[in-house]
């Protein structure tokens, strides 16, 4: 019966919880849609002066998900795109795949788009660091002069973030500004 009660309980909340994310957040000068698949994560309190809004990405079969972070620091703040490039790509110490950067203009915003794989060097800058092999990251960079670019990173198993970079890409190029 206590099992019965604490497997209900559980369920409800994860319902509610489901019930309270939201369908589209802004970040920065940026409205994006969340893909219904994508869960929302509360960001944690001591976390928030950096990250704006996370999600996470469903591996299949009960595989590891892929984590999507945003990014945004404010006009002026943040770097420059290929800076960040270079450090999303310096957080992989071997590579299995060579990476591949590319930008566009989508909807009048440049976009730089970054994707890399291999041996990830998961942890904070200036932190400890645990390498997770058999990673993977796609990343996007919207620029926005006035009010600071947003940085979005999606990271995890490769299989997961290759399955979830045609969603990824859609994600980014539905972003309303």
């Amino acid at each position: 019966m206590r099992a019965t009660l604490c497997t209900a309980f559980l369920f409800a909340t994860a319902m509610i919880s489901l019930a309270d994310a939201p369908a589209s957040f802004e970040v920065g000068a940026f409205k994006f849609a969340r893909p219904a698949a994508w869960e929302w994560i509360d960001v944690p309190e001591g976390m928030r002066a950096m990250r704006k809004a996370q999600l996470s990405v469903p591996g299949k079969e009960g595989a590891k998900p892929a984590e999507v972070i945003f990014y945004h620091f404010g006009a002026g703040q943040g770097g420059e795109s290929q800076a960040n490039v270079a450090r999303w790509v310096g957080q992989f110490s071997t590579k299995t795949t060579p990476e591949k950067i590319e930008t566009k203009e989508i909807g009048g915003t440049k976009v730089t788009f970054v994707s890399v794989a291999g041996t990830y060097q998961s942890g904070m800058p200036m932190g400890p660091k645990t390498p997770m092999d058999g990673y993977a990251l796609v990343g996007a960079i919207l620029e926005d002069a006035t009010g600071g670019s947003v940085f979005v990173k999606m990271t995890g198993p490769e299989a997961v973030v290759k399955d979830a970079t045609p969603a990824f890409n859609e994600f980014i190029a539905g972003a309303k500004k």
